[in-house]
């Protein structure tokens, strides 16, 4: 976050290139889930993060994963694309590209972050995500 604003990323790599995601991604050996996710944040969007906290745990099993994800401020509102990147941005709540988003997970986490912001106050998070269902 800085100020209102969310930082989100437009894919550069498969899968699902080109559309938008926040930062993340998979964890290196000898490193903290929160450390993971402030090194995925400079790669992706050459952008430091301070003040992380635990957000959610997202049950992927259809694909055997677990997405942990975090709230955290900008350090400075300096960014640029990573090279997983094609281009990033702060964007208000009314400019999320709803029908663009990358991941369910992503889809999930927008929509909790922003009825939590709504309500004042964020909780901690847990679902399962299921796979998406293909049009018939």
């Amino acid at each position: 976050m800085w100020g209102d604003r969310i930082l989100m990323c437009r894919r550069a790599i498969e899968p699902r290139y080109g559309l938008w995601t926040l930062p993340a991604g998979f964890m290196e050996n000898g490193e903290t889930v929160a450390q993971a996710a402030a090194r995925e944040t400079v790669e992706e969007a050459q952008a430091k993060v301070v003040d992380l906290e635990l957000y959610g745990l997202f049950n992927i099993p259809h694909v055997n994963q677990v997405y942990i994800m975090f709230r955290g401020d900008l350090e400075s509102p300096n960014f640029a694309a990573g090279m997983e990147s094609l281009e990033v941005r702060l964007v208000e709540e009314n400019e999320i590209p709803w029908n663009e988003l990358a991941f369910p997970v992503i889809h999930r986490t927008l929509d909790l972050f922003i009825k939590d912001r709504k309500r004042g106050r964020f909780g901690n998070h847990m679902f399962d995500i299921e796979p998406l269902k293909k049009p018939k």
